[in-house]
């Protein structure tokens, strides 16, 4: 979906300003998923994910080494629409790169 909007030349925002508040509120209004408002800017979940936490809307986990509920989720969901997709990885691939 594309939308137009007309905005003031002297408006103080820029076009990726405006598009990751709206991702923002519409995450706010549940409306969006955390992962569809990430894609929304084309940003990886888990950045959007702390966008939300230093702005207040989330609150992480208590344990830093525990994985916020929200991550998970998203995480899941979009390893889902992969699989639905075809696009499936060799079991063999799996454990790359958790050395680094």
């Amino acid at each position: 979906m594309q939308i137009t909007i007309d905005l003031p030349d002297n408006l103080a925002i820029t076009e990726p300003d405006l598009r990751r508040e709206v991702a923002i509120a519409l995450f706010q209004q549940k409306i969006l998923l955390i992962e569809q408002a990430a894609q929304v800017i084309a940003m990886d979940v888990d950045d959007f994910y702390q966008i939300l936490v230093d702005r207040g809307i989330l609150t992480p986990p208590t344990d830093p080494d525990d994985d916020p509920n929200e991550l998970i989720l998203a995480h899941l969901r979009i390893s889902l629409q992969q699989a639905e997709a075809g696009d499936l990885k060799p079991i063999s691939e799996l454990w790359d790169g958790l050395d680094d």
